[in-house]
């Protein structure tokens, strides 16, 4: 069966898990059902499904420019919201106590 490019990159490269279509190359996925819906998956570093409102745990340590203490591995992030259209890999927008206001990347949190 032959499966539409990606709506990202263009690649011919797509394949089917269960309700989703992946693409490979640039790791975009989407619904085969519903081609009106582009709200890409957001997912945490073991693969569960992340959604705005989430707790996450650190699951690093994880150097903050500017300060001298890191953000260090088992930090409960609440509330998390997501950004869909990151222009770089840092797609989730929290808040962190002691720390304030900063975006992280999915790859470095687990879901609580």
């Amino acid at each position: 069966m032959a499966y539409p490019a990606c709506p990202k990159c263009d690649e011919n490269y797509t394949y089917a898990d269960g309700n989703l279509l992946i693409c490979p190359m640039c790791t975009y996925e989407w619904s085969a059902n519903d081609d009106t819906d582009d709200t890409p998956v957001i997912k945490d570093a073991v693969g569960n499904v992340l959604n705005d409102g989430d707790s996450v745990t650190v699951i690093k340590d994880l150097k903050v420019k500017g300060s001298s203490t890191p953000i260090k591995v088992g930090t409960k992030v609440k509330s998390i919201r997501l950004i869909h259209d990151a222009p770089d890999d840092h797609d989730i927008d929290c808040k962190i106590d002691g720390f304030g206001a900063m975006k992280l990347k999915s790859g470095v949190v687990k879901k609580a």
